[in-house]
């Protein structure tokens, strides 16, 4: 029992160790990309408000009405910049980690889904930014009541389209969400069809609660919601376990 339990207490401690280099490692990764990048703080922002910028009424400008964020909201969006920049690393170091406790089909399932992953959160953002700020923003601008000038404060403004960027980044990992339902058997493909209905609703309230109070952003959000469950749900097919499926079959041949 002794010789058990000191086995058992040495491997916790070797796996903490392990953890924490691997923490470390990722620390440093998201440090120096934002050291190469801490150059080009104010270029990294005048490149996020151009879709604000492009839209504002002639005359507008942005405006810092705190003393200290000209300085320290280029900063902090070049911060989170590293952090997205350094995503591929750090999910190949939490693939590191859990691989070795994994059996080769759990490997072979959770290799593409992190690849995938980044890929989807990426394409969120991207979205985001291409397709979701310019329309988002003219609409904004349009309705302003006459006799208002438009001046966004700087901070303001990145903490909001950070807000956004999460949002659709989170939203666009739908498809792997409903692989790992599907293959863990919680749930089936057939079964998630016959809800479509209520993720449909259930989009819309989520855009709803996700996004600003404005009807561009929360169904520029919920329809690619949509899109990207349907496409989870044709995905899964082919993740689904074969035992469960087997299991399914036998129960339906014993009913009948």
């Amino acid at each position: 029992m002794t010789n058990d339990a000191n086995t058992g207490a040495s491997s916790l401690f070797e796996h903490l160790l392990e953890l924490r280099s691997r923490l470390l490692a990722i620390v440093l990764s998201i440090l120096l990309i934002f050291i190469s990048l801490a150059y080009f703080a104010q270029d990294i922002y005048q490149y996020l408000a151009l879709p604000l910028l492009e839209v504002m009424p002639d005359g507008s400008n942005m405006i810092a009405t705190d003393v200290a964020s000209p300085f320290f909201a280029p900063f902090k969006l070049t911060l989170v910049v590293s952090i997205f920049a350094a995503m591929p690393y750090i999910l190949y170091q939490v693939w590191s980690f859990i691989a070795p406790g994994l059996y080769q089909n759990e490997k072979r399932l959770v290799a593409p889904l992190l690849f995938g992953s980044s890929l989807l959160f990426y394409g969120g953002i991207a979205f985001a930014y291409f397709i979701v700020f310019p329309l988002a923003f003219a609409f904004f601008s349009s309705v302003a009541p006459e006799g208002v000038t438009i001046a966004t404060d700087i901070s303001s403004y990145l903490d909001f389209v950070l807000k956004l960027f999460f949002a659709f980044g989170a939203a666009f990992e739908i498809p792997i969400a409903i692989i790992l339902m599907c293959w863990t058997g919680f749930t089936t493909p057939a079964k998630l069809r016959e809800k479509r209905p209520y993720v449909i609703v259930g989009v819309f309230v989520v855009g709803m609660l996700l996004t600003p109070p404005d009807i561009i952003s929360q169904t520029l959000l919920a329809i690619p919601m949509w899109l990207l469950f349907e496409l989870g749900v044709i995905f899964a097919s082919f993740y689904t376990n074969n035992s469960d499926e087997d299991e399914q079959q036998n129960e339906q041949a014993n009913d009948v």
